[in-house]
């Protein structure tokens, strides 16, 4: 018994007369199943939590708990009240110029350290150089929970506990074999032979770190300078071990301590605290974005 030939689908006759409609079409949904849907479900997983907290910053208290009467992804009668409360009756503004000033000087002592540190590793060229950068970045891996037991002794021996500084001369342990390590891939990419024409003409190796190659070296301090300051400012196991007076907390301690009494959790005041928290990191971040971006396209090229 021979068995039934199916006949093959036919192409429509749109498709006869443009092929190439349907090259695109299958092109277009292939691009739809494959990058806009995988991104728009990473956008929506990544974006949700600030869209959650800023809505529950401008919510009233009635609408947090009453999901019977009012949608819980919407605001129905907006307020400011949970942000005066956080701006009036709180040292909201004292922790945020607290986290600021600690996340500058740490920032800052950091490039300064680690600079030195990778224009030394990459360029002198003493035997054992790569194995130095390689230690530098095997010391971030090291976990800031197991760090901050023995920085602790240190910090009290030195009398800087319940103080700013503390957390300015201890952050650094984490930040500058990062940037170190970073720097260093920068530097290797910016012609050596720049160097050697300043030597042959007289120039010191100071010199030619600060005329040559810190100038063109600008987008990889900016990237490293974002990396550092976004993890002083969002830090929380060195400021919750060494600091305990109110008004010396930073933004990430202070309103998770300050803003929880027993089990009652201000909701309102907690979301504004981190709405307003983040802003000083978007903004720093938006300035220099074209510079960071560059950082990691490439630097100086021969």
């Amino acid at each position: 018994m021979t068995e039934a030939l199916v006949p093959s689908p036919q192409p429509s006759a749109a498709a006869i007369e443009n092929p190439g409609a349907l090259l695109s079409w299958e092109s277009r949904s292939r691009r739809v199943v494959t990058v806009y849907l995988p991104l728009a479900c990473f956008l929506f997983i990544l974006l949700f939590p600030f869209y959650w907290m800023g809505i529950t910053a401008f919510k009233p208290n009635n609408e947090m708990y009453d999901y019977d009467r009012y949608n819980p992804f919407w605001i129905h009668s907006p307020t400011l009240q949970n942000i005066s409360k956080l701006l009036f009756e709180t040292s909201y503004p004292r922790w945020i110029m607290t986290t600021m000033g600690v996340a500058i000087g740490a920032t800052v002592l950091s490039l300064v350290s680690s600079v030195l540190a990778a224009y030394a590793i990459q360029r002198l060229r003493f035997r054992g150089s790569a194995y130095v950068g390689l230690a530098i970045y095997l010391a971030y891996l090291v976990p800031p929970s197991i760090l901050f037991i023995p920085l602790a002794t240190m910090v009290y021996q030195l009398g800087l506990f319940d103080s700013p500084l503390a957390l300015v001369l201890t952050y650094p342990t984490f930040l500058i074999p990062f940037c170190t390590w970073l720097l260093i891939g920068y530097f290797k990419s910016i012609p050596y032979e720049l160097e050697e024409c300043a030597l042959i003409d007289g120039a010191t190796r100071l010199q030619i770190l600060r005329r040559i190659t810190l100038p063109l070296a600008v987008p990889g301090l900016i990237s490293a300078g974002i990396f550092a300051f976004t993890l002083s400012w969002n830090e929380f196991i060195y400021a919750l071990a060494f600091i305990s007076s109110s008004e010396n907390k930073t933004v990430p301690v202070a309103i998770l301590t300050e803003l929880v009494q027993g089990d009652v959790y201000q909701w309102g005041s907690l979301m504004a605290g981190s709405l307003l928290g983040s802003l000083p990191v978007a903004i720093f971040y938006s300035f220099f974005v074209d510079y960071y971006v560059s950082s990691l396209t490439g630097a100086v090229k021969e």
